[in-house]
Protein backbone atom coordinates (compact mmCIF):
# COMPACT_ATOMS: atom_id res chain seq x y z
CA UNK A 1 0.00 0.00 0.00
CA UNK A 2 2.87 2.38 0.79
CA UNK A 3 4.52 1.63 -2.55
CA UNK A 4 1.25 2.19 -4.43
CA UNK A 5 0.70 5.47 -2.57
CA UNK A 6 4.19 6.73 -3.49
CA UNK A 7 3.51 5.83 -7.13
CA UNK A 8 0.18 7.63 -7.29
CA UNK A 9 1.52 10.78 -5.59
CA UNK A 10 4.51 11.03 -7.93
CA UNK A 11 2.48 10.29 -11.07
CA UNK A 12 0.03 13.00 -10.03
CA UNK A 13 2.91 15.47 -9.62
CA UNK A 14 4.10 14.55 -13.13
CA UNK A 15 1.05 16.23 -14.69
CA UNK A 16 1.98 19.51 -12.99
CA UNK A 17 5.59 19.27 -14.23
CA UNK A 18 4.62 18.23 -17.77
CA UNK A 19 2.31 21.23 -18.02
CA UNK A 20 5.34 23.48 -17.58
CA UNK A 21 7.87 21.50 -19.64
CA UNK A 22 5.70 20.72 -22.67
CA UNK A 23 5.76 24.36 -23.81
CA UNK A 24 9.52 24.11 -24.42
CA UNK A 25 9.91 20.48 -25.59
CA UNK A 26 8.29 18.47 -28.35
CA UNK A 27 6.45 15.28 -27.21
CA UNK A 28 9.18 12.89 -28.36
CA UNK A 29 12.03 15.02 -27.00
CA UNK A 30 10.30 15.34 -23.63
CA UNK A 31 9.75 11.58 -23.45
CA UNK A 32 13.37 10.83 -24.37
CA UNK A 33 14.77 13.36 -21.88
CA UNK A 34 12.62 11.91 -19.11
CA UNK A 35 13.61 8.34 -19.96
CA UNK A 36 17.33 9.18 -20.20
CA UNK A 37 17.30 10.75 -16.74
CA UNK A 38 15.35 7.81 -15.33
CA UNK A 39 17.62 5.23 -16.97
CA UNK A 40 20.78 6.82 -15.54
CA UNK A 41 19.38 6.73 -12.01
CA UNK A 42 18.00 3.20 -12.33
CA UNK A 43 21.21 1.76 -13.82
CA UNK A 44 23.26 3.39 -11.04
CA UNK A 45 21.01 1.87 -8.36
CA UNK A 46 21.07 -1.53 -10.09
CA UNK A 47 24.88 -1.52 -10.22
CA UNK A 48 25.19 -0.51 -6.56
CA UNK A 49 22.78 -3.25 -5.53
CA UNK A 50 24.36 -5.74 -7.98
CA UNK A 51 20.97 -6.49 -9.46
CA UNK A 52 22.35 -8.27 -12.52
CA UNK A 53 20.33 -9.38 -15.55
CA UNK A 54 16.76 -10.69 -15.43
CA UNK A 55 16.04 -14.32 -16.21
CA UNK A 56 15.33 -15.19 -19.84
CA UNK A 57 11.66 -15.82 -19.06
CA UNK A 58 11.22 -12.19 -17.95
CA UNK A 59 12.47 -10.60 -21.17
CA UNK A 60 9.29 -10.86 -23.29
CA UNK A 61 7.35 -8.89 -20.69
CA UNK A 62 10.19 -6.39 -20.22
CA UNK A 63 10.51 -5.75 -23.96
CA UNK A 64 6.76 -5.33 -24.50
CA UNK A 65 6.23 -3.09 -21.47
CA UNK A 66 9.34 -1.07 -22.35
CA UNK A 67 8.14 -0.31 -25.88
CA UNK A 68 4.46 0.15 -25.06
CA UNK A 69 4.49 1.82 -21.65
CA UNK A 70 7.84 3.55 -21.20
CA UNK A 71 8.11 4.58 -24.84
CA UNK A 72 4.76 4.61 -26.63
CA UNK A 73 2.60 5.80 -23.74
CA UNK A 74 4.78 8.81 -22.90
CA UNK A 75 5.11 10.01 -26.49
CA UNK A 76 1.40 9.51 -27.26
CA UNK A 77 0.26 11.26 -24.07
CA UNK A 78 2.59 14.24 -24.56
CA UNK A 79 1.45 14.57 -28.16
CA UNK A 80 -2.22 14.09 -27.34
CA UNK A 81 -2.22 16.81 -24.69
CA UNK A 82 -0.99 19.25 -27.33
CA UNK A 83 -4.08 18.56 -29.44
CA UNK A 84 -6.84 18.42 -26.79
CA UNK A 85 -7.48 20.13 -23.48
CA UNK A 86 -6.32 18.51 -20.26
CA UNK A 87 -9.85 17.59 -19.16
CA UNK A 88 -10.66 15.69 -22.35
CA UNK A 89 -7.26 13.98 -22.26
CA UNK A 90 -7.81 12.81 -18.67
CA UNK A 91 -11.20 11.30 -19.56
CA UNK A 92 -9.83 9.34 -22.53
CA UNK A 93 -6.62 8.18 -20.82
CA UNK A 94 -8.63 6.92 -17.84
CA UNK A 95 -9.99 4.18 -20.08
CA UNK A 96 -6.58 2.57 -19.36
CA UNK A 97 -7.32 1.16 -15.87
CA UNK A 98 -10.55 -0.39 -17.17
CA UNK A 99 -8.60 -2.07 -19.97
CA UNK A 100 -6.05 -3.29 -17.40
CA UNK A 101 -8.82 -4.91 -15.34
CA UNK A 102 -10.42 -6.51 -18.39
CA UNK A 103 -7.12 -7.78 -19.84
CA UNK A 104 -5.93 -8.92 -16.41
CA UNK A 105 -9.14 -10.83 -15.80
CA UNK A 106 -8.92 -12.48 -19.22
CA UNK A 107 -5.22 -13.00 -19.98
CA UNK A 108 -3.85 -13.25 -16.42
CA UNK A 109 -6.86 -15.21 -15.10
CA UNK A 110 -7.42 -12.71 -12.28
CA UNK A 111 -11.19 -12.80 -12.67
CA UNK A 112 -13.59 -9.89 -12.33
CA UNK A 113 -14.24 -9.26 -8.60
CA UNK A 114 -17.50 -7.32 -8.11
CA UNK A 115 -15.95 -4.78 -5.70
CA UNK A 116 -13.12 -4.07 -8.13
CA UNK A 117 -15.47 -3.50 -11.05
CA UNK A 118 -17.87 -1.40 -8.95
CA UNK A 119 -15.05 0.74 -7.59
CA UNK A 120 -13.63 1.31 -11.06
CA UNK A 121 -17.05 2.38 -12.33
CA UNK A 122 -17.32 4.98 -9.54
CA UNK A 123 -13.77 6.21 -10.19
CA UNK A 124 -14.31 6.43 -13.94
CA UNK A 125 -17.43 8.52 -13.31
CA UNK A 126 -15.30 10.77 -11.11
CA UNK A 127 -12.66 11.06 -13.85
CA UNK A 128 -15.35 12.07 -16.35
CA UNK A 129 -16.66 14.72 -13.94
CA UNK A 130 -13.13 16.08 -13.40
CA UNK A 131 -12.49 16.07 -17.15
CA UNK A 132 -15.73 17.91 -17.96
CA UNK A 133 -15.12 20.49 -15.24
CA UNK A 134 -11.58 21.18 -16.46
CA UNK A 135 -12.28 21.17 -20.20
CA UNK A 136 -13.45 24.79 -20.23
CA UNK A 137 -15.47 24.17 -23.37
CA UNK A 138 -12.36 23.88 -25.54
CA UNK A 139 -12.49 22.12 -28.88
CA UNK A 140 -10.97 18.69 -29.26
CA UNK A 141 -9.35 17.35 -32.40
CA UNK A 142 -9.93 13.80 -33.60
CA UNK A 143 -6.15 13.32 -33.78
CA UNK A 144 -5.75 14.30 -30.13
CA UNK A 145 -8.54 11.97 -29.01
CA UNK A 146 -7.02 9.07 -30.93
CA UNK A 147 -3.57 9.77 -29.47
CA UNK A 148 -4.96 9.76 -25.92
CA UNK A 149 -6.74 6.48 -26.66
CA UNK A 150 -3.46 5.05 -28.00
CA UNK A 151 -1.80 6.15 -24.74
CA UNK A 152 -4.49 4.38 -22.71
CA UNK A 153 -4.09 1.16 -24.72
CA UNK A 154 -0.29 1.32 -24.45
CA UNK A 155 -0.54 1.76 -20.69
CA UNK A 156 -2.88 -1.21 -20.34
CA UNK A 157 -0.76 -3.45 -22.55
CA UNK A 158 2.38 -2.45 -20.66
CA UNK A 159 0.92 -3.28 -17.25
CA UNK A 160 -0.50 -6.65 -18.32
CA UNK A 161 2.80 -7.67 -19.97
CA UNK A 162 4.84 -6.48 -16.98
CA UNK A 163 2.94 -8.61 -14.46
CA UNK A 164 4.22 -12.04 -15.72
CA UNK A 165 7.79 -10.66 -15.97
CA UNK A 166 7.72 -9.94 -12.23
CA UNK A 167 7.45 -13.68 -11.57
CA UNK A 168 10.97 -14.16 -12.98
CA UNK A 169 12.74 -10.90 -12.10
CA UNK A 170 12.84 -8.31 -9.34
CA UNK A 171 10.90 -5.06 -9.50
CA UNK A 172 14.17 -3.12 -9.91
CA UNK A 173 15.30 -5.31 -12.83
CA UNK A 174 11.96 -5.08 -14.63
CA UNK A 175 11.80 -1.30 -14.19
CA UNK A 176 15.45 -0.63 -15.14
CA UNK A 177 15.51 -2.70 -18.30
CA UNK A 178 12.02 -1.61 -19.29
CA UNK A 179 13.12 2.01 -19.01
CA UNK A 180 16.23 1.27 -21.09
CA UNK A 181 14.09 -0.38 -23.78
CA UNK A 182 11.82 2.67 -23.83
CA UNK A 183 14.85 4.96 -24.09
CA UNK A 184 16.17 3.03 -27.09
CA UNK A 185 12.73 3.19 -28.74
CA UNK A 186 12.74 7.00 -28.36
CA UNK A 187 16.28 7.55 -29.70
CA UNK A 188 14.95 8.90 -33.04
CA UNK A 189 14.06 12.06 -31.08
CA UNK A 190 17.67 12.56 -29.88
CA UNK A 191 18.47 15.38 -32.33
CA UNK A 192 15.30 17.18 -31.38
CA UNK A 193 16.12 16.87 -27.67
CA UNK A 194 19.66 18.23 -28.07
CA UNK A 195 18.51 21.32 -29.97
CA UNK A 196 15.63 22.07 -27.58
CA UNK A 197 17.67 21.63 -24.40
CA UNK A 198 20.02 24.36 -25.60
CA UNK A 199 17.09 26.74 -26.12
CA UNK A 200 14.85 25.84 -23.17
CA UNK A 201 15.02 27.78 -19.88
CA UNK A 202 16.64 26.14 -16.87
CA UNK A 203 13.28 25.61 -15.15
CA UNK A 204 11.99 23.51 -18.07
CA UNK A 205 15.16 21.38 -18.12
CA UNK A 206 14.88 20.85 -14.36
CA UNK A 207 11.28 19.73 -14.87
CA UNK A 208 12.48 17.09 -17.35
CA UNK A 209 15.08 15.88 -14.80
CA UNK A 210 12.43 15.76 -12.09
CA UNK A 211 10.14 13.73 -14.34
CA UNK A 212 12.95 11.26 -15.01
CA UNK A 213 14.16 10.83 -11.45
CA UNK A 214 10.93 10.77 -9.46
CA UNK A 215 7.78 9.97 -11.52
CA UNK A 216 9.83 7.59 -13.73
CA UNK A 217 12.74 5.99 -11.85
CA UNK A 218 11.20 5.98 -8.37
CA UNK A 219 7.48 5.74 -9.15
CA UNK A 220 7.79 3.00 -11.77
CA UNK A 221 9.94 1.01 -9.32
CA UNK A 222 7.43 1.30 -6.48
CA UNK A 223 4.69 0.44 -9.00
CA UNK A 224 6.46 -2.77 -10.04
CA UNK A 225 7.11 -3.65 -6.39
CA UNK A 226 3.41 -3.28 -5.56
CA UNK A 227 2.27 -5.00 -8.77
CA UNK A 228 4.32 -8.08 -7.90
CA UNK A 229 2.27 -8.40 -4.69
CA UNK A 230 -1.27 -7.93 -5.97
CA UNK A 231 -3.34 -8.23 -9.14
CA UNK A 232 -3.01 -5.99 -12.19
CA UNK A 233 -6.68 -5.01 -11.87
CA UNK A 234 -6.35 -3.75 -8.31
CA UNK A 235 -3.14 -1.87 -9.10
CA UNK A 236 -4.73 -0.29 -12.16
CA UNK A 237 -7.63 0.89 -9.99
CA UNK A 238 -5.26 2.81 -7.69
CA UNK A 239 -4.32 5.14 -10.55
CA UNK A 240 -7.83 6.57 -10.46
CA UNK A 241 -6.64 8.52 -7.41
CA UNK A 242 -4.39 10.54 -9.73
CA UNK A 243 -7.06 12.97 -11.09
CA UNK A 244 -8.16 13.91 -7.57
CA UNK A 245 -4.58 14.46 -6.46
CA UNK A 246 -3.77 16.50 -9.58
CA UNK A 247 -6.66 18.83 -8.71
CA UNK A 248 -5.24 19.36 -5.20
CA UNK A 249 -1.65 19.78 -6.42
CA UNK A 250 -2.67 22.26 -9.11
CA UNK A 251 -4.54 24.18 -6.43
CA UNK A 252 -1.51 24.28 -4.11
CA UNK A 253 1.36 24.61 -6.61
CA UNK A 254 -0.19 26.47 -9.56
CA UNK A 255 -2.87 28.41 -7.69
CA UNK A 256 -5.61 26.93 -9.88
CA UNK A 257 -8.64 27.02 -7.62
CA UNK A 258 -10.94 24.07 -8.45
CA UNK A 259 -14.66 24.47 -8.77
CA UNK A 260 -17.23 22.53 -6.79
CA UNK A 261 -17.81 20.09 -9.67
CA UNK A 262 -14.07 19.41 -9.91
CA UNK A 263 -13.84 18.69 -6.18
CA UNK A 264 -16.86 16.37 -6.43
CA UNK A 265 -15.22 14.46 -9.29
CA UNK A 266 -11.97 14.14 -7.34
CA UNK A 267 -13.86 12.82 -4.32
CA UNK A 268 -15.60 10.22 -6.51
CA UNK A 269 -12.21 9.11 -7.90
CA UNK A 270 -10.81 8.56 -4.40
CA UNK A 271 -14.00 6.84 -3.17
CA UNK A 272 -13.93 4.44 -6.11
CA UNK A 273 -10.30 3.53 -5.40
CA UNK A 274 -11.21 2.78 -1.77
CA UNK A 275 -14.00 0.43 -2.90
CA UNK A 276 -11.81 -1.28 -5.52
CA UNK A 277 -9.03 -1.89 -2.98
CA UNK A 278 -11.34 -3.51 -0.42
CA UNK A 279 -10.64 -7.17 0.24
CA UNK A 280 -13.34 -9.82 0.35
CA UNK A 281 -14.50 -10.78 3.82
CA UNK A 282 -13.47 -14.06 5.38
CA UNK A 283 -15.63 -16.91 4.24
CA UNK A 284 -17.02 -14.94 1.27
CA UNK A 285 -15.19 -17.08 -1.28
CA UNK A 286 -16.47 -20.22 -2.82
CA UNK A 287 -15.02 -23.47 -1.50
CA UNK A 288 -11.44 -23.90 -2.69
CA UNK A 289 -11.17 -20.33 -4.07
CA UNK A 290 -7.96 -18.47 -3.19
CA UNK A 291 -6.40 -15.07 -3.71
CA UNK A 292 -4.32 -14.73 -6.87
CA UNK A 293 -0.75 -15.63 -6.05
CA UNK A 294 -1.48 -17.85 -3.01
CA UNK A 295 -0.12 -21.40 -2.93
CA UNK A 296 -0.95 -24.59 -1.14
CA UNK A 297 1.75 -26.65 0.48
CA UNK A 298 1.34 -29.33 -2.18
CA UNK A 299 1.83 -26.80 -4.97
CA UNK A 300 4.95 -25.44 -3.36
CA UNK A 301 5.24 -21.83 -2.22
CA UNK A 302 8.24 -19.91 -3.61
CA UNK A 303 10.63 -18.36 -1.15
CA UNK A 304 9.60 -14.68 -0.96
CA UNK A 305 13.17 -13.71 -0.15
CA UNK A 306 14.45 -14.86 -3.55
CA UNK A 307 14.48 -12.50 -6.57
CA UNK A 308 11.38 -12.84 -8.68
CA UNK A 309 9.38 -14.69 -6.04
CA UNK A 310 5.69 -13.84 -5.85
CA UNK A 311 4.67 -13.00 -2.29
CA UNK A 312 1.18 -13.88 -1.08
CA UNK A 313 -1.19 -11.25 0.20
CA UNK A 314 -0.61 -10.31 3.86
CA UNK A 315 -2.58 -12.61 6.06
CA UNK A 316 -2.54 -15.61 3.69
CA UNK A 317 -1.70 -18.96 5.27
CA UNK A 318 0.75 -20.71 2.99
CA UNK A 319 -0.03 -24.17 4.29
CA UNK A 320 -3.73 -23.84 3.44
CA UNK A 321 -3.74 -21.21 0.70
CA UNK A 322 -6.59 -19.25 2.29
CA UNK A 323 -6.91 -15.85 3.91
Amino acid sequence: MIAATVTVLLWASAFVSIRSAVTHFEPGALALGRLLAGSIVLVAVLLVRRGGFPAREAWPGILISGVLWFGGYMVALNWGEREVDAGTASMVVNVGPILVALLGGWLLKEGFPPKLMSGMAVSFLGAVVVGLSMSGGGSSSLTGLLLCLVAACAYAGGVVSQKPALKHATALQVTTYGCLVGTIACLPFAGQLVSQVSEAPLSATLNVLYLGIFPTALAFSTWAYALSRTTAGRMGATTYAVPGLVVLMSWIVLGEVPGLLTLLGGALCLAGVAVARMRPRRGSRRPGERDAGSFTAAEGRPDATQPGAVATEPGCVASRGTD
